[in-house]
């Protein structure tokens, strides 16, 4: 199986939450640059490079929410793409137990390709991304 989804999803979380609590940071940098009662073009200077840095701040913020997001949209694609996984190893495996079933009651071995094939399928592993691109009659 690929993709451990619930631990991408609680790191998709902890991106978002590191974002915001830079957000919080350059904020309080600001704030508090703000807050010195310290007065003259060294003052001014001081306070300029904090919102300077502060920017630089939300920017490693705003980067953290687009990984976040691209983490997020990445796990749904792997969440489809093992569903799909799921659903065609069930089809085949319904396929295959059909056609054991047919030769077992008319004691054919697969005379006809289509059952020939089905009988002598050898599958992926579960879960595997082979699954997608396995080739059966009725697939």
């Amino acid at each position: 199986m690929y993709g451990d989804t619930a631990a991408g999803r609680k790191r998709v979380a902890q991106l978002r939450e590191q974002g915001g609590d830079i957000r919080a940071l350059a904020a309080r940098l600001v704030s508090q640059a703000e807050a010195v009662p310290w007065h003259g073009k060294a003052a001014e200077a001081m306070r300029e490079r904090i919102k300077e840095r502060a920017d630089h701040l939300r920017a490693a913020a705003a980067q953290h929410e687009t990984a976040a997001e691209s983490l997020a949209r990445h796990l749904t694609e792997v969440d489809s793409l093992k569903e799909a996984i799921e659903v065609r190893a069930h089809k085949a495996a319904s396929l295959v137990e059909d056609a054991r079933t047919r030769a077992s009651e008319t004691g054919d071995a697969g005379s006809d390709g289509a059952e020939a094939a089905l009988l002598a399928f050898d599958p992926p592993p579960a879960g595997h991304k082979d699954w997608l691109t396995v080739d059966l009659p009725g697939l």
